[in-house]
This record gives structure tokens, C-alpha cells and sequence, in this order.
């Protein structure tokens, strides 16, 4: 399958309350509930500490990246606010490695939470930083709309009990209809659990 898709709708990153939970995840992926008063999601984000890999943990399903595993996004600050974003992703484990490539403009006016993104140099989209972590180890991403939203981290696991929090969150404090929110698959073993999303391909 070709990587050049419709990608003009989605947010790369730029990536629930009411949503299945899924089964645990293993003990390495644990990590303590962040203080609901230490994330000041109108600080400014640091580029260069947001910079890096960030894998997709959760996301609402849209045309765009339904069915995707592994999901991955690489961000890379090359001048001042601007940023190159690859997004990897396979349709089922075993199947190739795709990547999509898209550079995004930020505005520093915004304290760098709003991002405008190109693909194939022609087509903008928006997305917001909603909240990033104090030790950017997770960011919770918007879209105009709130039709869609992302749950991003450092790691390819989440504990289960961290990952019920950021989604209330994405509920309670930016309206996101949550019910919608499925885990994406970072592991084989995790396809058919209980609140993951369904490969494109098993």
C-alpha cells in the first residue's frame, strides 16, 4: 500500500471516560498519576524539549489513521517555529513500515500550543498542544472541532490507570467525546484487546 494518502485531515504532531479500558499493561510501563495541579496547560510549550518521538497512545479513529499500529510521529525543529514531523505507522504487524512526511509552522504568539501543518507543501491543517506533561513524558493533542484528539508519549506503553486520567481530561476540561477514544496497538499481543483499536490488517 502506498504512503501517499488522503493526509490532509489529520494532525501528525503533529498521537476515556466513557471508552473500553484496556487490559494492563506490563509492570515496565508504569508510572505514577501527574498532579492535576502541576500540568498549567497555558504554559508555553518548550519546542526543543517537544521535539523527538512521541509514540500515539490513544487517539479518536478518523478516516485518515483508522487501523493504523505502531504509530509513531518524529518531530525535528529546524528553524526558529518550524518543524519537520514524520509519521511512521504499519496497517497490522506484519505488515511494511509506512512513513509520511509534513513540516509544521508554530506560533510562538500561542506560547507554541497552536501548530499549522503542510502536507505536500500545499495543504494546511491546525492542531493545538493541548497539555504536555512537566517532564514532557506525555501531551494530550487537539483539532479544531474537538472531533479529534490524541494521547501522545515518550514510551510505547501506558499504564492503564495514567492513560483513564488524560482521557477524562480530554473529556472534562476540552469537551472531547471520549467514547470514541481508542488505545492504538504498539505490541502485537495487544490486537483484540478490550478498548484497542482493530488493525487494518491481522
Amino acid at each position: 500500500m502506498s504512503p501517499i494518502r488522503p493526509f490532509c485531515a489529520m494532525v501528525l504532531a503533529l498521537s476515556l471516560g466513557g471508552a473500553a479500558l484496556a487490559a494492563e499493561d506490563p509492570p515496565a510501563s508504569r508510572s505514577a498519576l501527574p498532579d492535576r495541579a502541576a500540568v498549567d496547560p497555558d504554559a508555553p510549550v518548550d519546542l526543543q524539549r517537544f521535539m523527538g518521538t512521541w509514540y500515539v497512545i490513544g487517539r479518536v479513529p478518523n478516516f485518515i489513521e483508522r487501523g493504523h499500529v505502531a504509530s509513531v510521529n518524529q518531530y525535528e525543529l529546524r528553524d526558529d517555529h518550524k518543524v519537520a514531523i514524520t509519521y511512521r505507522y504499519r496497517d497490522g504487524f506484519g505488515q511494511p513500515l509506512q512513513e509520511v512526511r509534513a513540516r509544521a509552522s508554530v506560533d510562538a504568539d500561542s506560547g507554541n500550543h497552536a501548530w499549522r501543518t503542510w502536507f505536500y507543501r500545499v495543504v494546511p491543517t491546525h492542531s493545538r498542544v493541548l497539555e504536555v506533561a512537566p517532564d514532557y513524558s506525555w501531551a494530550l493533542i487537539g483539532y479544531p472541532g474537538r472531533e479529534m484528539a490524541w494521547i501522545f508519549a515518550r514510551q510505547p506503553d501506558m499504564d492503564k490507570a495514567l492513560y483513564k486520567e488524560l482521557a477524562e481530561r480530554l473529556r472534562d476540561e476540552y469537551g472531547v467525546n471520549t467514547d470514541k477514544l481508542k488505545r492504538v496497538p504498539q505490541h502485537a499481543e495487544q490486537v483484540g484487546k478490550l478498548g484497542y483499536e482493530v488493525p487494518n490488517v491481522r
